[in-house]
C-alpha cells in the first residue's frame, strides 16, 4: 500500500514524479470517455451494466448509518450540476437537523447554519454554465493511499475498493487532498504550501496530456482543473463532501472571495441563521435538547463499561 511508505517518501521528488505520472494517466483514461449522467452503475438482473442509481460516496453512506435521512433514494440519477448540488447541500442541512451531537453550543448552531445558507447562496458562482449538463466522467471518489498499490519506485501496481467509484461532474475532479500529508481543514489554512504540490502535479498531467495526444481535445482535463482551483471551485466540491470540514473550508476559503473589499463583515452570523430555516430558533431549541440528552447517554454508557 502507498500508504506504508507514504511518510518517509512522500517529500521525495523522484518518488512524486512517478506516482503523479500514474495517478494522472489513470484519472485521463476515465475521462475519456462521458456519461449521460450523474450516479452509480449497477448490474441489473440480465447481467448488463447500467448508469441507473444515485452517486453514492462513502459520505452519502455514513449519514445513513447514522440514521440521518439523505432524501437521496436508490434510484436517483441527475442530468445537471445544480440539481446535483442542492441534493448534496441537502444532505448537510438534513445532518445538521438529525444528527444528535451535531452541535456544541448555540454560537456553533450559528457558525454551522450561517455557512450553509451562504453555501446554498452563492454555488451558482463556482460551477460553470457551460458544464452544467456534462460532461460527466466516472470519478473514484475514495482514493486514499491505502487504497492504491504501488511498486518500489512507487509505480501505481492497482487500485483497490472502488466500491464509491461513481459519475460527477467534471468540475468536481480534483488533485488528492493527502498531497502535502495534511487534513482538509489543514490545507484550507495552509494554501500555499499545498497548490506548490498540486501545481506540480497539474503540471505532469499537462504534459501526460501531449504524450497521450490528449492535448487537442475540445476539453483538457489539466485545463479544466486548473481553471476549478482559481475559480474556487476545488474548494467548494471539497466542502460539500466533507460533512464535518465544509464549515472550516467554508470560512476559510470560500468567504474570503465574497469579501475582498467588505472587510466589516461582523453582522455575517446575525443574519445569515435566519434564512438557514424558517424554525431556526425552536430547531436550535430542540438541537441544545438532543446534545445534552446526547451526553447524558453517553457517560451513562462509558459508567456500564467501567
Amino acid at each position: 500500500m502507498l500508504s506504508s511508505t507514504w511518510l518517509e517518501r512522500h517529500q521525495d521528488p523522484r518518488y512524486r514524479r512517478n506516482l503523479f505520472r500514474d495517478l494522472s494517466r489513470i484519472l485521463l483514461s476515465l475521462t475519456l470517455k462521458p456519461l449521460p449522467l450523474i450516479g452509480s452503475f449497477v448490474i441489473d438482473k440480465h447481467g448488463y451494466l447500467r448508469l441507473t442509481n444515485r452517486p453514492l460516496s462513502l459520505e452519502i453512506q455514513d449519514l445513513e448509518n447514522d440514521c440521518i435521512p439523505t432524501d437521496m433514494s436508490r434510484w436517483y440519477t441527475y442530468s445537471t450540476v445544480e440539481s446535483y448540488i442542492v441534493d448534496l447541500l441537502r444532505l448537510h442541512y438534513n445532518r445538521l437537523r438529525n444528527q444528535e451531537n451535531a452541535i456544541n453550543s448555540t454560537s456553533d448552531y450559528i457558525y454551522q447554519s450561517s455557512a450553509l445558507t451562504a453555501m446554498q447562496a452563492t454555488f451558482s458562482s463556482f460551477f460553470a454554465r457551460e458544464f452544467c449538463r456534462g460532461p460527466f466522467v466516472f470519478t473514484l471518489t475514495d482514493m486514499h493511499q491505502s487504497n492504491i498499490f504501488v511498486d518500489d519506485n512507487w509505480h501505481i501496481t492497482s487500485l483497490v475498493d472502488l466500491e464509491w467509484a461513481c459519475s460527477r461532474p467534471i468540475e468536481m475532479i480534483r488533485t488528492p487532498t493527502w498531497l502535502t500529508n495534511k487534513a482538509v481543514d489543514e490545507i484550507a489554512d495552509e494554501e500555499v504550501e499545498y497548490d506548490t504540490v498540486r501545481s506540480e502535479f497539474m503540471g505532469i498531467m499537462s504534459s501526460e496530456e501531449e504524450l497521450l495526444d490528449l492535448s487537442s481535445r475540445d476539453l483538457s482535463l489539466s485545463e479544466v482543473m486548473n481553471r476549478s482551483w482559481q475559480s474556487g471551485t476545488f474548494w467548494f466540491s471539497l466542502a460539500l463532501a466533507s460533512p464535518t470540514g465544509l464549515f472550516s473550508v467554508f470560512y476559510k476559503q470560500i468567504q474570503p472571495r465574497f469579501i475582498e473589499y467588505c472587510p466589516d463583515h461582523d453582522a455575517f452570523q446575525e443574519i445569515m441563521p435566519w434564512y438557514w430555516s424558517k424554525d431556526f430558533v425552536r430547531v436550535g431549541a430542540a438541537k441544545q435538547r438532543d446534545r445534552i440528552d446526547y451526553d447524558t447517554r453517553l457517560k451513562a454508557a462509558f459508567a456500564e463499561a467501567d
